[in-house]
């Protein structure tokens, strides 16, 4: 039935009013980040490499928006404890923390329960760092480079060892990856802790680690290891004496990596804030000299880039942590 010319002119004007109210009202107000002190959870204890880059980063965060980031460490079981600090935060964008390598893509294949989910209890802010391992033997072994080692582990299968900060750490999957592609048989020796293992190492007391950059690297230039090849793409600037393993093994290379993450749930528009702000710390010359000196590259991606790589490094790493049989139930 058609209706009365009266009601559709009626109707006709609520719409236009509508319209207009829309069109008047404020747009709905987007998060605003930082709104106060913002805690970066670092998830290893201080003084390490991660907790230095860390540092730096958040340091240069609070310059750029004038609001304090707080380091808040909280190491343990191989950065799991950390890392569950951030999946229980509150996702109003007060905490946000470190996303590293050991407990983002290791630990879902090394540990049989975790107390988070690195699928579903997370949001991907960018990426940060990466940062490679070194190499390093014991003074006294008898090898100059990679291809002398692979012959002196296949000549007596079992005799030599590696060291690691413990199971499901870069410095033992860098070792797991050696064995299986370079075809020998060593014996991994786990540690809590790096000091530990160099301390036997220059002790003579195990025969190599694949050891974090920044320490390894020291050690290599006050002659108490001997370096014999960096973990990454390529040589690094700060040895670039130092060959890459893949000049030895193509398709070798591992790094540590650290990006940002916050518990899952951040408001979209809050995330493309806190990646752009993210960027520009990453972007700073000073910055970039800081994480140099301590033998890591600045790292930035997009949030998507970031969990896609956690994907991969997961898929990638799984067949060695089995391999190695360190998975804990």
């Amino acid at each position: 039935m058609t209706k009365p010319r009266h009601q559709v002119a009626t109707t006709r004007r609520a719409v236009l009013a509508a319209g207009a109210a829309a069109l008047a009202a404020p747009a709905v107000a987007q998060p605003a980040w930082p709104a106060g002190p913002v805690r970066y959870v670092c998830i290893f204890p201080p003084g390490g490499s991660t907790d230095t880059l860390s540092r730096i980063w958040c340091q240069r965060m609070a310059e750029i928006t004038g609001q304090s980031f707080v380091v808040d460490n909280r190491g343990g079981s191989g950065g799991n404890v950390g890392t569950e600090v951030i999946a229980r935060a509150a996702p109003d964008g007060a905490t946000i923390g470190l996303a590293s390598v050991s407990s983002m893509a290791i630990a879902p294949s090394l540990y049989q329960r975790l107390a988070f989910d690195v699928t579903r209890d997370f949001t991907w802010i960018c990426g940060l760092w990466q940062l490679p391992n070194l190499l390093v033997v014991r003074p006294d072994l008898p090898v100059r480079n990679i291809t002398d080692l692979i012959a002196l582990c296949r000549a007596d299968p079992g005799r030599y060892t590696f060291a690691s900060s413990g199971a499901g750490t870069t410095l033992h999957i860098a070792g797991e990856m050696f064995k299986q592609m370079a075809g020998v048989n060593i014996l991994h020796v786990p540690y809590r802790g790096g000091g530990p293992a160099y301390i036997d190492l220059m002790g003579g007391r195990v025969d190599m680690v694949f050891g974090n950059f920044p320490e390894a690297s020291r050690l290599s230039r006050e002659g108490k290891v001997r370096a014999l090849a960096a973990t990454g793409a390529g040589r690094s600037p700060q040895l670039p004496e130092v060959p890459a393993m893949t000049e030895f093994l193509p398709g070798y290379e591992i790094n540590s990596w650290g990006g940002a993450c916050g518990p899952a749930g951040l408001p979209t528009a809050m995330v493309a804030r806190m990646n752009a702000l993210g960027r520009q710390a990453l972007e700073s010359p000073e910055l970039k000299r800081r994480f140099e000196e301590g033998g890591a590259t600045a790292w930035w991606t997009t949030p998507e880039q970031l969990a896609d790589f956690r994907r991969d490094n997961e898929a990638r790493f799984a067949p060695l942590v089995r391999a190695s049989g360190a998975v804990v139930e």
